[in-house]
């Protein structure tokens, strides 16, 4: 039997914009099959918070206008498990909100907040890491966050400082540190105490609560005023009228950075945020020529490194090209050297401006 005060935040309301054209604001990364598995990005991570966790306490948060791309995809889940955004306010007044939710129902709840779009194949070593900051959190008032071990210098990610006096796995965080330039983050790997942020936290529900009410009141108030509503019939109302209200800001800057009692576990697993076409292509089995192929039937001449991706396994035949993206889905066909993969936003937003909105 599952623990039935283990609870989930699964956070699916990105919209994964590097991943044009296949990731767009009506369809986003999450509920694609991304790999060529046979599952999406959000059905892997919840079948895999599952191994430890009661499916009927995993809840999705999402922005509203994906309620129904969630029970397409998780037809097993219920309405009360798909929590709503009606408006985009990055990750802090989300989990808040979730929260008090989970608080109301369960006051004893232990949780863990993880993204919906990353990779980690080894779930069993997932799973252990997670219990061990669970079983932490159940006797200490602790903010627990998962750190991934570098293995290169990533000027991509925010870093995690620990104190490296501790022998113990479970270490105390001594800071935060914002995403660093190259030089910095050779720095970091040099000292040999700094672990890439990956956005995976546990804590108690009691624990985020107050921190929360200690390091942001005024989020804290604006939120708190709804516990009569929540689990009701009167919650969507409620949320409609308040949740706009709330400070855009991340749950690293609103509690994270300002508590004393966070504390870090060096992850034992690989993982991959899947961030970029590029950190998709790393992660993909290859063909001869180091083509990674998805829902696409190839011929290949003189092309290596390429990123191939159509819809219906389209055949695609390519000489010539080495390192590029190549990406279609009905409406755009993508080219684009890999080099400059971080660049896609901007293309994007150009594409809207000269060919319409819908493109994106």
């Amino acid at each position: 039997m599952k623990n039935k005060n283990y609870y989930a935040i699964l956070m699916a309301g990105g919209v994964g914009s590097r991943f044009w054209p296949v990731s767009t604001e009506a369809f986003p990364k999450q509920f694609h099959d991304m790999l060529g598995t046979g599952d999406t990005l959000l059905q892997k991570t919840f079948k895999r918070l599952a191994h430890l966790i009661p499916k009927e306490n995993i809840f999705i948060l999402t922005n509203e206008r994906y309620n129904h791309l969630v029970f397409n995809q998780l037809p097993e889940v219920t309405q009360r498990q798909v929590v709503l955004e009606p408006a985009m306010r990055n990750t802090a007044p989300c989990i808040l909100y979730a929260s008090l939710k989970i608080q109301k129902e369960n006051p004893d709840a232990l949780m863990i907040v993880a993204p919906s779009d990353h990779w980690i194949e080894d779930e069993l070593t997932f799973t252990k890491n997670v219990q061990q900051a669970f079983d932490y959190c159940s006797n200490h008032n602790a903010l627990m966050t998962l750190g991934i071990q570098p293995t290169f210098p990533n000027t991509g990610y925010g870093y995690i400082e620990f104190d490296k006096a501790s022998a113990e796995a479970i270490k105390s965080v001594r800071q935060f540190r914002e995403k660093p330039d190259y030089e910095t983050a050779k720095d970091f790997i040099a000292q040999g105490n700094f672990l890439w942020n990956a956005g995976i936290f546990m804590w108690s529900v009691k624990s985020v609560v107050d921190a929360f009410k200690n390091n942001q009141p005024t989020l804290y108030a604006l939120f708190q005023t709804g516990m009569d509503a929540y689990n009701t019939h009167l919650e969507a109302g409620f949320i409609k009228d308040h949740y706009p209200k709330a400070e855009n800001i991340s749950v690293d800057y609103a509690i994270m950075e300002k508590s004393g009692n966070v504390h870090v576990i060096a992850a034992e697993f690989d993982w991959n945020d899947l961030g970029t076409w590029g950190s998709l292509y790393d992660k993909l089995d290859k063909d001869k020529a180091g083509n990674a192929v998805v829902h696409a039937k190839t011929l290949a001449e003189e092309a290596s490194g390429n990123m191939i991706r159509t819809q219906n396994d389209k055949i695609v035949v390519v000489d010539g090209l080495q390192d590029y993206i190549i990406v279609d889905n009905e409406q755009v066909l993508l080219i684009y050297p890999k080099a400059k993969e971080q660049d896609i936003k901007k293309v994007l937003q150009q594409v809207k401006d000269q060919f319409g909105k819908e493109h994106g």
